[in-house]
């Protein structure tokens, strides 16, 4: 058995009601005293019983997840491991719900988190574009008590900040080390196609792709971004005006997660065979890609175990408990034909 409550007010120098108090968020406890439970948390290494403290706060915690109100077919599989962790959610007394705002747009996307009631929610899961408004609104809501954590996007917050999804600098190196296989010794260009460089995954992503194309093929020359904007027409023009100025172009590699436009884009303009195409994320229409052979690879993460992570992290938040990393850590997949 792990250590009881009896043990850590025992450790901490307290009454078992302090500590009820402080695991309850009872209040009516002096910060010494708190300070005092925390560090003998840590000390003996004790760990919450998850179904006793739902009956302690007899309710059940109230979980968010903050979404972009527009998004591509891997936003919808995200959205869809929502609903369907919302059943199980009720069992474990969870309840789930989805907050969607204009992330394309700074202020308005601050606007929505600070409409967010303190009451209503115990934590939050974020997936927004990282902005000085929205940090500043996250901060002020996690001022009044509502635990927040990163989710596919990562948020800069005062103190440790938890982040569900995977590492983007691996995400984009794990693209450049196959661009540089698939290609071998052939010399040409790489065309990175993206929707916004404001986006810090698409960054992240680019920065991993550069240093070891850099390193390790510098035979290969990855050319400047092109930025969609979500927009079709746009898409076309600009991947056509890249591709007539470089007739070298060998590879493709689209950094976004949602690769509808720019696939479309590219098979109109018959760009799709005869170049190495990476792209991130499954969904149909990567899928579709990879089984005819216009993708050669996709670099992708699993919805489902992002949104059970987060939940996971969220509620041993609220409670006080610890998670297990190993369990947490969102790998990196990488899909071809032969093992969709």
């Amino acid at each position: 058995m792990g250590p009881t409550t009896k043990d850590l007010a025992r450790a901490a120098g307290v009454s078992l009601a302090t500590v009820d108090r402080v695991l309850n968020d009872r209040g009516g406890v002096s910060l010494k005293k708190a300070q005092a439970v925390a560090a003998a948390i840590e000390q003996i290494g004790f760990e919450r019983n998850a179904a006793a403290a739902a009956l302690a706060r007899q309710r059940s915690l109230r979980l968010g997840f903050v979404i972009p109100k527009t998004g591509g077919a891997f936003l919808d599989k995200v959205l869809l491991s929502i609903q369907e962790y919302e059943t199980l959610g009720r069992s474990e007394m969870t309840i789930l719900s989805v907050i969607r705002i204009e992330d394309k747009d700074a202020h308005k996307a601050a606007r929505s988190i600070a409409n967010i009631d303190a009451n209503d929610f115990d934590a939050i899961a974020v997936m927004a574009t990282q902005s000085p408004p929205l940090r500043d609104a996250l901060l002020r809501l996690a001022a009044r008590g509502v635990h927040i954590t990163s989710f596919l996007t990562k948020q800069e917050l005062e103190g440790d900040v938890d982040f569900v999804g995977i590492d983007n600098r691996a995400a984009g190196a794990t693209a450049g080390r196959l661009m540089g296989q698939f290609l071998g010794r052939q010399k040409g260009a790489v065309l990175p196609i993206a929707e916004s460089l404001q986006s810090r995954d698409t960054l992240e992503r680019r920065l991993g792709f550069d240093d070891v194309i850099g390193n390790k093929y510098p035979h290969i020359r990855p050319l400047p971004t092109l930025e969609t904007y979500a927009d079709p027409d746009r898409a076309r023009k600009v991947i056509s005006t890249a591709l007539k100025a470089r007739p070298d172009t060998s590879g493709i590699y689209l950094l976004t997660g949602e690769a509808a436009g720019p696939v479309s884009a590219l098979r109109e303009l018959n760009a799709l065979h005869g170049n190495i195409l990476i792209a991130h994320e499954r969904t149909s229409v990567t899928e579709d890609a990879l089984r005819v052979g216009e993708l050669d690879a996709v670099i992708s993460q699993d919805p489902g175990h992002l949104v059970r992570s987060a939940v996971r992290i969220m509620r041993a938040r609220c409670e006080k408990r610890r998670t297990l990393a190993s369990q947490e850590r969102i790998r990196i997949e990488i899909l071809v034909a032969e093992n969709l």
